[in-house]
């Protein structure tokens, strides 16, 4: 959904590559957004997004990813069903009739995105109604990986913590998102009771920065920020935590036990930029495909980097039948 910074962006307050919670002013945007401007309408949800690039990314088997999240019954959720199953992501979604299914306006111009969240049946995940059910349970025990975005901790933060907990006392990579700076700010609290299980931790540039401020770090470089949370009190020893902080066509940040590095992106030529929306979704979700597979974190990058460039070029989190990444 495309606008110009413009009476638009400043009648709702919008600022260039920001998340935001939908509030009531909020509202009317998406009636408008529909009446004067050319809407496409995709399939989405940050952390359904990585987890679908990840299935595209492996391929086959098809259903190695699973995918738990909360809809409404109505024909958002029908759609959301339908395209997880097209995805070949094997989605077990807790249905509820409170809410409809959540939406979000991506609002784009040039290469800015910004994002506007009405959370409703996102908000209405129970974890007593749907992670704790035995058939839904034993999936979670049957996975090697986990990602959680932050996002999550606004909604169910006990649902994240039986998950991390059950990954680090069974010694299996739990991955969490900074996904927005309103969640270190105003999340805080439920972030860094999570935040001892976390593996890999996953950011972007302002995220890290609200990150930092939040915690008193008393530094503004990015890679003394990738440090210092890599050095956070982590709860399984036998598994160093590893920091990823990407920077849009800016050098990704890796902060590891013993050193931070860092990682060129790919280089897009600006004519071919659709849409930067949902890049870094694509980006964990590219990096999650090489994880399970153990294979070493610069090969995780480079498929984290890759992912993120066929996104970009493309409206929406979409992509191809198949990845041309070898």
């Amino acid at each position: 959904m495309a606008f110009q910074k413009s009476a638009f962006s400043e009648k709702y307050g919008l600022k260039p590559n920001d998340q935001i919670l939908a509030e009531e002013k909020h509202k009317e945007l998406f009636e408008e957004l529909v009446k004067k401007f050319k809407v496409e309408y995709h399939a989405g949800g940050s952390t359904q997004n990585s987890v679908k690039v990840a299935q595209w990314m492996i391929q086959r088997p098809h259903k190695a990813a699973t995918f738990f999240g909360c809809i409404g019954k109505d024909k958002f959720g029908e759609i959301l069903k339908k395209k997880a199953e097209e995805a070949h992501v094997d989605a077990h979604y807790y249905e509820q009739s409170e809410q409809p299914t959540g939406t979000c306006a991506a609002c784009i111009t040039s290469d800015n995105r910004s994002l506007v969240a009405n959370l409703a049946a996102a908000n209405c995940y129970k974890k007593e109604k749907h992670l704790d059910l035995e058939k839904n349970w034993k999936l979670v025990e049957k996975a090697k990986v986990y990602y959680i975005a932050g996002f999550f901790l606004t909604v169910s933060p006990e649902a994240v913590l039986k998950v991390a907990a059950q990954a680090s006392a069974n010694n299996k990579i739990f991955s969490l998102n900074l996904s927005a700076p309103f969640i270190s700010q105003f999340y805080k609290e439920p972030m860094m009771k999570v935040m001892p299980y976390v593996d890999v931790l996953f950011g972007n540039e302002a995220e890290a920065a609200t990150f930092a401020r939040e915690q008193g770090f008393e530094t503004e470089d990015i890679k003394e920020i990738a440090r210092k949370t890599q050095a956070l009190p982590k709860v399984n020893t036998k598994r160093q935590r590893i920091v990823v902080f990407t920077q849009g066509k800016d050098d990704t940040i890796l902060a590891t036990e013993n050193e931070v590095t860092t990682f060129p992106v790919l280089v897009s030529d600006q004519s071919e930029i659709v849409d930067t929306n949902g890049a870094g979704d694509a980006f964990v979700g590219g990096f999650l495909s090489q994880l399970v597979y153990d294979r070493p974190v610069t090969e995780c990058i480079r498929a984290g980097h890759y992912a993120a460039s066929v996104i970009i070029k493309r409206s929406g989190c979409t992509f191809p039948e198949k990845p041309d990444f070898h």
